[in-house]
């Protein structure tokens, strides 16, 4: 007589509760990377482009004003996109002004305490002030010190006929005006003046810039008169610095009212 075994064949299984936990538990843990690497990144590549969007939106604000001062065109108008921030206007009456120009020989002022007021754009993430001012957009972090000049102003001088031609930009409004999102900047020009004083000649010409404690460009201005129009080193005196002239026999003396109707 043969004798039959059986097997018994384990059939136990994991817990679907268990399996349950472990596609949850790896779930959790995407989202906490994500959250913790990936999303501060985001933000960061956010706030970035916000303040290269807002650079090249001054740099068509400067055109803007170039347009009218230099061109005679009467009226401009540019929709743009404000993110990450709000762009203010502030007056030449405005106090304190960003800053003070002062041009003067020892016997003359040809220009005394001119504030060009501005158009500034402050990043509430990057903590950055992008300043359209006097013709020039310049940049300053918040949280520290230091400055730099984004696009120049157009002044210009001529060392074979030792001709120098300062234009001045004056922004006004009707008070203090301030855009978050979409705004459309509108402008027009107001007066201009032309001065052309006979210089003496050898007379040694100065000019006297001052900034606020508040809005400290002067880096970047100082740049621009020792490297771009080759000034000595200024003289300091407090906030103030005295930058001496090139020699100058020919001084032309443009002052232009920029007038910001609406943003």
């Amino acid at each position: 007589m043969m004798t039959q075994y059986s097997k018994k064949i384990n059939d136990n299984g994991v817990s679907e509760a268990i399996g349950f936990m472990l596609i949850f538990t790896i779930v959790i843990a995407g989202i906490g990377l994500v959250t913790l690497y990936g999303y501060p990144m985001l933000l960061q590549q956010q706030v970035g482009a916000d303040e290269k969007i807002m650079e090249k939106n001054m740099v068509v604000l400067q055109n803007d004003i170039k347009s009218l001062a230099y061109k005679s065109v009467p009226f401009k108008e540019t929709s743009l996109k404000i993110g990450g921030g709000s762009l203010t206007v502030y007056n030449s009456s405005y106090s304190p002004s960003s800053s003070t120009l002062k041009i003067y020989d020892s016997g003359t002022t040809y220009i005394d305490a001119f504030k060009p007021g501005e158009l500034r754009y402050e990043s509430v993430s990057a903590q950055t002030d992008i300043s359209l001012q006097n013709g020039a957009v310049v940049m300053r972090p918040r949280i520290k010190s230091g400055s730099a000049m984004l696009s120049e102003p157009r002044w210009f001088y001529d060392a074979n006929t030792q001709t120098m031609v300062i234009n001045l930009i004056n922004i006004t409004s009707n008070g203090i005006m301030a855009k978050e999102g979409i705004g459309t900047v509108q402008m027009t020009l107001g007066k201009t003046s032309f001065n052309s004083p006979p210089i003496p000649a050898g007379t040694t010409i100065y000019l006297d810039y001052t900034p606020d404690s508040t809005q400290d460009y002067s880096v970047a201005w100082d740049n621009y008169f020792t490297k771009s129009l080759n000034l000595p080193p200024p003289v300091p005196s407090g906030l103030k610095r005295t930058y001496t002239l090139p020699p100058i026999k020919t001084l032309v003396i443009k002052t232009y009212e920029v007038q910001v109707k609406n943003i």
